[in-house]
């Protein structure tokens, strides 16, 4: 497990990230996902019936499986990362939390899509769009992206409330070209206004963009409600408003609204073609790693 401090530590992200990427790869080719090659951004899985003149015949004579080289023009694909940096992705305040696992997981996305020369963009937002750059190629890009989440890590948002429903929509007018769009939020504003979420949502796929929701979470804290029955003083850290209570004497309810409102933001991300992937903090970025490859071999595809 990567602890805190290696990851709080300037300049440890990029090399974290690295190690997370190439035990994944390791993974992968110990798997019944093995098809997913280190060499994937030079190569795609031949199909039958396509002509045999780019099969890559050394390629083959290692694997025994056929595929085609790719090209420059091939590979190039566009994608934008979108980081909730609210109050509540700073939960739990002490040790692992939602910030931290979505900065890994997104530095180690950026690793690969490097490694593709994939075109990569970020944003971070609260109430509004607080960070955003253009999705470029370059090394130098790549290594300012990666500076932006460390010092994101290094300024926790105190009572900084979030609304990503005008961020989704102003996401969906400034991104020209089809793109995929990798979102890592709580959604913890989003339970009173579903409608509006769902609406914020659609413009992202009327655009042509093809979306990855992470519901990024403790789950332990905050869908099983796993505290000990105790008095604890509960804190909204977006807002400062406090209240005292037992767990137990709201648990059931608690759980009862929390899974409704995940089985209804998991049934519309798939009636409307968005991948919804819950993401527990407490859990491997692999979790993270796998959807957003399947998610971009269709789209080579």
């Amino acid at each position: 497990m990567i602890s805190n401090e290696d990851l709080l530590r300037p300049g440890n992200l990029e090399l974290l990230a690295g190690q997370v990427v190439e035990g994944f790869i390791t993974g992968l080719h110990k798997s019944p996902f093995h098809g997913f090659s280190v060499e994937f951004a030079e190569h795609r899985i031949y199909n039958a019936g396509e002509s045999v003149r780019n099969v890559d015949w050394k390629l083959f004579a290692r694997s025994d499986k056929l595929f085609t080289k790719r090209y420059e023009e091939e590979t190039n694909l566009r994608c934008q990362i979108l980081i909730d940096t609210s109050s509540s992705m700073y939960f739990p305040e002490k040790g692992w939390n939602k910030i931290k696992f979505a900065a890994l997981s997104a530095a180690s996305i950026m690793n690969l899509l490097k490694k593709q020369r994939d075109a990569i963009g970020l944003s971070f937002f609260s109430e509004t769009i607080d960070f955003n750059t253009e999705m470029k190629s370059t090394e130098s890009h790549y290594r300012m992206l990666i500076t932006q989440l460390e010092r994101q890590l290094q300024t926790p948002s105190l009572q900084k409330s979030s609304n990503i429903i005008p961020v989704l929509h102003e996401m969906a007018e400034k991104l020209h070209k089809r793109s995929m769009v990798i979102i890592f939020s709580d959604m913890m504003e989003s339970a009173g206004s579903q409608e509006e979420l769902f609406s914020a949502l659609q413009h992202l796929k009327f655009n042509k963009h093809e979306v990855i929701l992470f519901h990024t979470l403790d789950k332990s804290l905050e869908i099983d409600f796993n505290f000990d029955n105790r008095p604890y003083l509960f804190e909204d850290v977006e807002t400062g408003e406090k209240l005292k209570l037992f767990p137990s004497e709201v648990k059931e309810h608690y759980q009862h609204e929390t899974q409704a409102f995940i089985t209804e933001l998991t049934n519309r991300c798939r009636q409307y073609r968005i991948d919804f992937s819950p993401a527990d903090v407490a859990l491997p970025i692999d979790q993270i790693l796998l959807p957003f490859l399947v998610k971009r071999q269709k789209m080579r595809g």
